[in-house]
């Protein structure tokens, strides 16, 4: 298909609002017509999009998110990577680009709202996961709402997922000397030492999280990076030493039965600990450095970036319900086209 005759694109929509965990038939692929493309837009196909565990949130009504709702019978959207078929004097065609209409083949979007890639010979995927936004999330959770410093102990929550893989690899890097994560079974707790240079893998399903982390940091442990909330958080507020820190990034179990009892938070004046929440939009100024920082550490094979490919659009609604219950080692991507 040439770029003149594109009117029109496949992209998932959401036919059906959960009522529950979400399931492949709350979604549905269907044709979307595409705008007419003016000056200073592009059209775009997409090659690789982004599963986020955010995506969740949005498919209910609360406002307890960061961005908006997904409405019945609307297209999904989110981080995407694709080629430029029709471009600017600015972005020409053939250039890659990073932008938020993925869930679909095709998109027209603003010249202002991608962002030109340049791979440095990096495959293209690890620019949504490592080098994409899940890895400057854990990036600026440890050095701006973490402010991570050498000799720390770290321990980092769902951290066999995209953000928390990063996370713990980042920290060594970064100056701790120790660093725990959990994750849910034994296999993938073996993952995070074996794969992802963890000290220790807790297996959160095995036994209560508390005391797998008394065990695994028995002098406590100084800064938290938090995917997770609920019991974890509870955990983590015990172990924490004082003047201990914790960067707030996500809360999967938020308002389940494992939601922390607010008792707990008294360890947080005990021990003067600082916990700061952050969103990532917010902290552009150090994604120059990031991306020059972690395309090095790949380069030199000092971080593992582990991703997990689902083949087709009409695989994605599949490969987001299988993410939201543990299906992914690394970042969850559609390989689109």
């Amino acid at each position: 298909m040439s770029a003149g005759v594109v009117t029109a694109t496949r992209a998932v929509f959401l036919a059906e609002r959960p009522s529950g965990e979400p399931q492949a038939r709350h979604f549905e692929v269907r044709e979307l017509p595409l705008p007419e493309r003016t000056a200073g837009q592009l059209l775009v196909r997409n090659i690789f999009m982004s599963v986020d565990p955010s995506t969740r949130g949005r498919l209910g009504t609360s406002n307890m998110q960061y961005t908006t709702n997904i409405e019945v019978g609307s297209p999904l959207d989110g981080s995407a990577l694709g080629v430029v078929l029709e471009g600017t004097d600015e972005v020409p065609a053939g250039s890659h680009v990073r932008h938020r209409l993925g869930w679909r083949e095709h998109a027209v979007i603003d010249t202002s709202a991608a962002t030109v890639i340049d791979p440095r010979g990096i495959d293209l995927h690890h620019w949504l996961g490592i080098l994409g936004q899940t890895g400057f999330t854990a990036y600026c959770g440890l050095q701006r709402a973490g402010e991570i410093r050498t000799g720390d102990t770290v321990f980092v929550s769902a951290a066999a997922g995209a953000v928390g893989s990063a996370a713990g690899q980042f920290a060594r890097l970064l100056g701790a000397t120790r660093v725990v994560g959990s994750a849910g079974g034994p296999d993938k707790a073996a993952l995070l030492r074996d794969r992802f240079g963890f000290d220790v893998g807790i297996d959160y399903r095995a036994r209560p999280i508390g005391a797998a982390l008394r065990d695994a940091a028995p002098d406590g442990i100084d800064l938290y990076f938090d995917n997770v909330g609920g019991d974890h958080l509870v955990a983590a507020l015990s172990a924490l030493r004082q003047q201990g820190r914790v960067a707030l990034c996500g809360m999967i179990s938020n308002g389940g039965p494992d939601s922390p009892p607010l008792d707990r938070l008294i360890e947080v004046i005990l021990k003067r600990i600082t916990v700061r929440g952050f969103i990532v939009r917010d902290h552009e100024d150090l994604r120059g450095e990031f991306e020059d920082r972690v395309a090095g550490w790949l380069a030199a094979g000092e971080i593992v970036a582990e991703s997990t490919i689902h083949e087709g659009l009409d695989n994605a609604a599949r490969a987001f319900v299988s993410m939201l219950g543990g299906g992914n080692v690394g970042k969850m991507l559609v390989r689109v086209s």
